[in-house]
């Protein structure tokens, strides 16, 4: 059973404080451990395009958490949750069209979809990537292509007609760039930043029948306006006309469109996403790194609309004994003391890592002083040196869903290969046919694997670095995710199926640390089932810290 990744995992080349670590405590007392929600991260599992409703309510896309939030834009308390039910599925842009519809991109099935205002919902499949959106003024509906595509396309607002390429869709051409948030200009032209090329460009969209191009840098499609961009994410225009443009640096630019010239408007939390403006002016921004939504007002005063934090918690490990707990966070690898909670730091993933630079990561394990960073969206494994922020060890793989340090080596459970492997080499199978490899964890003699779709913990034990026949240590486990040997003599493990973490001893009896846990959601189609992987790691003391995606929490399970 393997699972069709690569169409997916191969565009992420170019793909993409406020305190993370606050502590709760709601101890629950049982079976010898006190249960609290040790760390708490953001009120929304990241935040990407923005727009307001008719009824002045702020609406986000939150594509991590698969849902598109209603939110009051004074209180941020949030009014309405649309999510999979509704046909939501990975949402990063939305737009209102001149009828009150609601419009949104899912990026990763390719689909637009639209709700009416009285809830009917359809969708149309557009291209994979489908990401920015928005309407002209005259009322014609536009998306672009980003990270798992490149390409600019006319809609029909209806989503029955085929769609009209501006620029057409090419498996593995970006002709673009990635044209990413855009907006019209009073002018009639749209305007949009090439996230991987620093500029923002102005576009010609033409005419609802006139041809696609393939030169859009040379016949005239695209013209650039302004550059010296880092990472330009979105550009919308205010109601006085004046272009704003974000960069994921932080940094907030006024530009004129006549001109070219940028000017530094405000420097905010890296991580910037997209923009909109209220009917006074009022700027909002969104952060995807971390999570939150701040208003902007014109004299550059802000105030935090959403608090931010830790958006996305995954794989978990602990160095130093209990003193530096890291959470692999997708966009960032973040530090928190393992004693009280705070937050210490962390560490930018990249979309696409520079020489040297963090993958996006989405588990972790210790390694020494060092940590081993796994990550299906980057197709990477890689060693990564905490105190001087260096990659000392990279593997470009398949579907990495795990990866752990055993035996002088690293060994990989990869969902693209599905099979257990040394990361020097893919080729030599650990274990040839698990269905879904996902927690590893290791005495140092004795490997153990979780196999997701079966419900095996397998056993392998090695002849020097000879892998013997791996053994069934126990089945019927619902979903297991996280894996991680205590020193006591036992294993514990994540149950996202069933919502618990479990105990297993080394002769194969099972035993419930704890139920009723929140977990990551399933998995889209053509992902990894682990989607989020959820973590587990024990400190020296024995407490046992877990990463719950439901929640956007780290639940501690300290040792009485």
């Amino acid at each position: 059973m393997k699972f069709n990744v690569y169409s997916i995992l191969s565009a992420f080349v170019i793909l993409a404080t406020l305190s993370a670590c606050d502590k709760d405590d709601d101890p629950v007392n049982g079976n010898g451990y006190t249960q609290e929600e040790f760390i708490q991260g953001a009120v929304l599992h990241g935040a990407n395009g923005l727009n307001f409703g008719p009824n002045g309510d702020l609406y986000i896309a939150s594509f991590l958490g698969r849902e598109i939030i209603a939110m009051n834009k004074q209180t941020g308390s949030i009014v309405k949750r649309i999510g999979e039910d509704m046909g939501v599925k990975s949402p990063d842009d939305l737009v209102f069209g001149p009828d009150g519809s609601l419009y949104w991109t899912d990026l990763m099935t390719g689909e637009v979809g639209r709700m009416t205002p009285q809830g009917v919902v359809t969708k149309q499949f557009v291209a994979p990537g489908v990401n920015p959106i928005t309407f002209s003024d005259d009322g014609r509906l536009f998306v672009g292509l980003d990270f798992l595509g490149d390409g600019l396309y006319e809609l029909d607002p209806n989503l029955i007609n085929t769609p009209r390429a501006i620029v057409p869709y090419v498996q593995g051409a970006f002709p673009i760039g990635n044209l990413n948030g855009f907006d019209f200009g009073p002018d009639g032209f749209l305007y949009g930043p090439i996230f991987s090329g620093g500029v923002v460009v102005k576009v010609d969209v033409g005419q609802p029948n006139d041809p696609p191009t393939s030169i859009p840098w040379m016949d005239g499609t695209l013209l650039p306006i302004a550059d010296g961009f880092t990472n330009p994410v979105a550009a919308k225009f205010n109601q006085a006309g004046v272009l704003h443009v974000l960069d994921q640096t932080g940094e907030v630019f006024k530009v004129d469109i006549a001109t070219g010239a940028k000017t530094l408007f405000v420097t905010l939390q890296e991580g910037l996403d997209n923009l909109a403006f209220d009917a006074n002016g009022n700027l909002y921004v969104s952060n995807a790194d971390f999570g939150w939504i701040i208003e902007v007002q014109p004299d550059g005063q802000t105030r935090t609309v959403s608090k931010g934090g830790m958006i996305n918690p995954g794989g978990l490990a602990m160095l130093n004994g209990q003193d530096d707990l890291y959470v692999a966070d997708l966009f960032r690898l973040r530090e928190c003391n393992g004693l009280n909670g705070q937050d210490v730091g962390d560490d930018k993933g990249h979309l696409i890592p520079a020489p040297g630079a963090l993958t996006l990561p989405m588990t972790v394990s210790a390694d020494g002083n060092n940590l081993v960073v796994s990550s299906w969206f980057g197709s990477m494994v890689q060693v990564w040196d905490p105190q001087t922020d260096q990659v000392l060890e990279e593997y470009k793989l398949g579907a990495p869903v795990n990866a752990i340090r055993f035996k002088n080596n690293l060994v990989v459970a990869d969902v693209g290969i599905g099979a257990v492997f040394f990361a020097n080499d893919p080729t030599n199978k650990i274990l040839a046919d698990a269905y879904v490899p996902a927690g590893m964890a290791t005495d140092g003699e004795r490997l153990w694997v979780a196999d997701w779709a079966t419900g095996i913990v397998w056993q392998i034990t090695f002849t020097g670095t000879t892998p013997n026949p791996p053994t069934m240590l126990v089945d019927e486990l619902q979903g297991p995710e996280g894996l991680a040997y205590d020193p006591a003599g036992s294993l514990v493990v994540v149950e996202t199926g069933a919502s618990r973490i479990s105990r297993i001893t080394l002769t194969g009896e099972v035993s419930t640390i704890a139920d009723s846990l929140s977990f990551g959601l399933p998995a889209l189609e053509g992902t990894p089932p682990t989607w989020v992987f959820d973590g587990v790691t024990i400190s020296e003391s024995g407490d046992i810290y877990v990463s719950g995606w439901g929640k956007n929490v780290v639940y501690r399970f300290k040792k009485n």
